[in-house]
């Protein structure tokens, strides 16, 4: 298992590995900002396709094979990727990389699933989550670190070397394993986005992460415009925030308990998550760190509670909709990546700010709207 939980370390890391030094991209190739953040935005889209599509290929090929080819292949485009001179061949290189990524997070984590007793299931997904935000921390501290040390291409190779040490380290898989996973229908999907409480759920989360993923992905554009001499190393240690996603993932229990239920959970989310965005008006690096624990805080409070909402709410098919969950995250994260550029660029920081609470104030209707369909939905029951 150890490591397969390494494989998603290093996956993750790759993922997020661009983000904190995109404004030196911008400053080596004569980008602009739009340009600079394709690097991380093309690596995100995919995953949005990926939990409802990708399991199609780990029924008809081998999970070993389709697992090791991908990390494989990974390695050998992150070598490119440091070698790499042009930004039309960078960019090429990152969305075909984007492309592989998916594969390999649902083969891991389908592995983990499946190869886990009944008993200990849940606890090795726990870890598997736990394990994605610690590459999601690593990847972009490293890269900055890295970065400021030795040059932007040091860390791509270094994931180079780290990807081909995960196709040998799972070597050993069973080479027979196919995993039979629930297939979406266009009909059942059709059918849960009718659904009321889904619905809106899938609604919040998506303005949530776009909301997130949006100041994650500017918050290094905005460290240099305000002090040009911040190094790099300076811009990663900002995403230590992202470490209080492993506080709420194993205290969400605690959580709900202590808000009365998951929707007064999902709106204290909201509350705090709204609370760090406003600081980040607060033009200096010391409140900027600071404020990305509470952002960070809120974002995976609400993020954990409504994930564990969905299997509440659908029980018949819960594969399907925990995937279409998955879905909106990521198309929310990709959009936010890239749209409030339009914002960032043509009207500064604070407007910046505005949208991504403009976006925060989308996903808490879609709190208050849940939260009236499941009283109505309970009400209906009990009448019946």
């Amino acid at each position: 298992m150890l490591p397969l939980y390494f494989a998603t370390v290093v996956t993750i890391c790759s993922l997020y590995a661009a983000q904190p030094i995109q404004p030196v991209f911008q400053r080596e190739f004569g980008l602009s900002g739009l340009q600079a953040i394709l690097f991380t935005t093309l690596m995100m889209l995919p995953l949005g396709f990926a939990p409802l599509f990708y399991g199609y290929l780990l029924e008809l090929v081998p999970a070993r094979r389709v697992l090791r080819g991908a990390l494989l292949a990974l390695g050998l485009l992150e070598l490119l990727f440091s070698l790499s001179t042009g930004y039309e061949l960078l960019l090429l290189l990152r969305a075909l990389q984007g492309l592989l990524l998916p594969a390999v997070l649902t083969a891991l984590m389908s592995y983990i699933s499946y190869t886990s007793g009944r008993a200990t299931v849940q606890q090795a997904v726990a870890v598997y989550v736990g394990m994605t935000i610690i590459g999601g921390i690593l990847g972009r501290m490293l890269s900055g670190i890295c970065t400021e040390l030795f040059g932007w291409r040091f860390f791509f190779l270094l994931l180079a070397l780290l990807f081909v040490l995960c196709w040998r380290l799972l070597a050993p898989l069973d080479p027979t394993l196919r995993l039979s996973l629930t297939q979406p229908d266009p009909r059942q999907l059709a059918g849960l986005l009718r659904r009321g409480p889904l619905l809106w759920v899938y609604g919040a989360i998506f303005f949530i992460f776009f909301a997130g993923a949006a100041l994650l992905n500017f918050i290094p554009f905005e460290l240099k415009r305000l002090d040009g001499h911040f190094g790099e190393a300076a811009v990663g240690l900002v995403y230590l925030g992202n470490s209080m996603g492993i506080l709420v993932a194993f205290g969400n229990t605690r959580l709900r308990r202590f808000c009365g239920g998951e929707i007064g959970a999902v709106a204290a989310g909201l509350a705090v998550f709204m609370t760090g965005t406003i600081l980040f008006l607060y033009g200096h690096y010391l409140v900027m760190f600071g404020a990305m624990f509470v952002f960070c805080l809120g974002m995976f409070a609400a993020h954990a509670t409504l994930f564990g909402l969905v299997s509440r709410l659908e029980e018949a098919h819960k594969p399907v909709a925990n995937g279409l969950y998955m879905s909106f995250y990521y198309f929310g994260g990709a959009i936010g990546s890239f749209v409030p550029s339009l914002v960032y660029e043509s009207w500064g920081w604070r407007w910046f700010i505005a949208v991504l609470l403009a976006a925060q104030v989308a996903a808490a209707v879609c709190v208050a709207a849940l939260r009236n369909d499941i009283g109505n939905h309970g009400t209906r029951k009990m009448s019946g």
